[in-house]
């Protein structure tokens, strides 16, 4: 027993570990509808960047003109599932973490003002996450008065 999940760890670790950062306009036109149909993404919207820490339809985290994202989706266990984002002008403070631990993927936790939190997932080589978590925060430094 311990064996099967320390191979099923090593899997979802290795699954994880090639996804990259990409830029929004890298996403298919089904990739944008199905976010749309999340709720998570308005017709006049533009993800700059978006990452999965998993499959595509089952994780995504992603920043916009207008919000920041993410969405969790399990099939098996419907009561984990989550979808969260808030517009900038609804975020009090964003918070990184660089080392989340040897299997977790670093993220921003992002404080809306109404106090409640979540997540933000990015991963891959340090310069990239850095701009990442960096280009999300300079558009929300940008927007949050508009």
């Amino acid at each position: 027993m311990k064996t099967a999940y320390g191979f099923s760890l090593l899997l979802f670790i290795a699954a994880c570990s090639c996804n990259k950062i990409r830029s929004g306009d890298s996403l298919s036109k089904d990739n944008i509808a199905y976010i749309q149909g999340l709720g998570l993404l308005d017709k006049d919207e533009h993800i700059i960047q978006f990452y999965s820490n998993f499959k595509f339809k089952a994780a995504g985290n992603f920043y916009t003109d207008k919000r920041i994202a993410h969405y969790w989706l399990e099939a098996e266990k419907p009561e984990e599932c989550d979808t969260s984002f808030a517009y900038y002008q609804n975020i009090r403070a964003i918070d990184t973490v660089y080392y989340a631990g040897a299997t977790y993927s670093p993220y921003m936790e992002i404080t809306r003002t109404n106090g409640s939190k979540f997540k933000v997932y990015g991963g891959g080589k340090k310069p990239e996450l850095k701009a990442f978590f960096e280009g999300a925060m300079k558009l929300w430094g940008e927007k949050k008065g508009n």
